[in-house]
């Protein structure tokens, strides 16, 4: 009996400590002089944590972006040097994402950019069946995501419709156009935020295209072996969709918003597993047009990150709703920059909650307030608790 007793109290004093709010930052590397951005971060199947980003002297016009990754392996105190994860000589590669399925195999994704322009991207992949949690994997297999989108015409001429007498009337009006040709449709498919993997074993694998300035799901039902394109998730700019499920098995696709102010996320639904989507409407959180993930919680809840302004990158939040989505209840600035001049942006991040409850992000640093010349980006890693988001921020 008190043997019971003692270890019933060292149980609740875990407990207690676990839900004792906490957060920690970290960088990846030191501030550096190329751009360093867009990064995606997973817990490998042995604990450790991996984070992939693009590294180069620009963006897509600039031929000599890289994919990097760095790892932590499990029990260590800090992130490897940076490696090089993917490169195709002289061209950009850009967008990477990680993923580990349900086999706990690693995935990466990402985009080479044959002409300097988005629209000419094209999405490759790597597989590795097995990853030991140190420097480059052994890829076991590599090919190519090419979604064909289905119906995109018929989708388009909706969006043309749609926007008959307002401002978008002329650009709904050339996407019609662009989607009538074939090359035009096939190409600039690019990724941002994780997949999902649904009860099913659906991949869901989201997608967008700057040139029509809407999204997509490619999907695959064999383990990765075959992609297909959904219907276009149709909307006015709504693109890096993110997915959030609801109970009765709803697709929530969340979206940055690319258009005009106001600039607000877009929402999308899909009840067949993602191959067709309602048309996409604002909600009211704020969105600079900045990317942004949502994470279906171990609780029931859901978690988003996002720039939560209409304008600039300095403000990133993390938000809990209890009701699907209805309201968002609970909020905490994971990065608030109050400088008027040249305030930091902290942006384009990447979430996943650990088996433990705690949460892992990853995002892109740029401090803008430094010196000509001198390196000012890197790729931050910070770990928090649900607990620390719900006790919002200091007063």
């Amino acid at each position: 009996m008190r043997f019971t007793a003692v270890l019933s109290f060292f149980f609740v004093l875990a407990a207690g400590a676990a839900d004792k709010p906490f957060v920690s930052r970290e960088d990846i590397f030191p501030l550096d002089a190329k751009h360093n951005h867009a990064s995606a971060i997973v817990r490998l199947p042995d604990g450790g944590l991996m984070v992939c980003w693009y590294r180069g002297s620009g963006e897509r016009t600039a031929d000599d972006v890289q994919i990097m990754g760095a790892v932590k392996p499990r029990g260590a105190k800090t992130w490897s040097a940076p490696f090089v994860l993917a490169d195709e000589p002289g061209y950009p590669d850009t967008n990477p994402v990680l993923f580990v399925d349900r086999q706990e195999r690693l995935w990466l994704f990402w985009q080479t950019i044959l002409a300097n322009l988005w629209e000419s991207a094209v999405t490759n992949f790597r597989m590795a069946e097995k990853y030991d949690g140190r420097g480059v994997p052994r890829w076991n297999r590599a090919g190519l995501v090419l979604p064909k989108p289905v119906k995109i015409e018929e989708a388009a001429a909706e969006l043309a419709r749609r926007m008959q007498g307002t401002v978008w009337e002329k650009q709904a009006a050339r996407i019609a156009e662009m989607a009538k040709d074939k090359l035009t449709t096939r190409l600039g498919w690019m990724t941002r935020p994780h997949p999902v993997q649904l009860a099913s074993g659906r991949i869901l694998l989201p997608m967008y295209s700057d040139g029509f300035d809407f999204s997509l799901v490619a999907i695959s039902d064999d383990g990765g072996l075959t992609w297909r394109g959904s219907q276009p998730i149709a909307s006015i700019a709504g693109i890096q969709p993110t997915f959030a499920i609801r109970k009765d098995g709803t697709i929530v696709a969340y979206m940055r918003d690319n258009g005009p102010p106001p600039k607000r996320v877009q929402v999308s639904y899909s009840k067949d597993q993602g191959e067709t989507w309602t048309f996409a409407e604002d909600t009211d959180i704020p969105n600079s047009g900045t990317g942004l993930e949502v994470i279906n919680l171990r609780d029931g809840r859901w978690l988003m990150i996002n720039n939560d302004t209409e304008k600039g990158r300095h403000s990133l939040a993390l938000t809990i709703s209890d009701d699907e989505g209805a309201t968002w209840k609970w909020k905490r600035h994971l990065e608030l920059d109050t400088r008027t001049d040249r305030p930091g942006s902290f942006h384009y991040p990447s979430i996943f909650q650990a088996p433990d409850g705690t949460i892992h992000a990853s995002y892109s640093v740029f401090l803008n307030h430094l010196p000509e010349g001198q390196p000012r980006k890197t790729i931050r890693h910070a770990h928090f608790n649900l607990a620390w988001v719900e006790e919002g921020d200091p007063k």
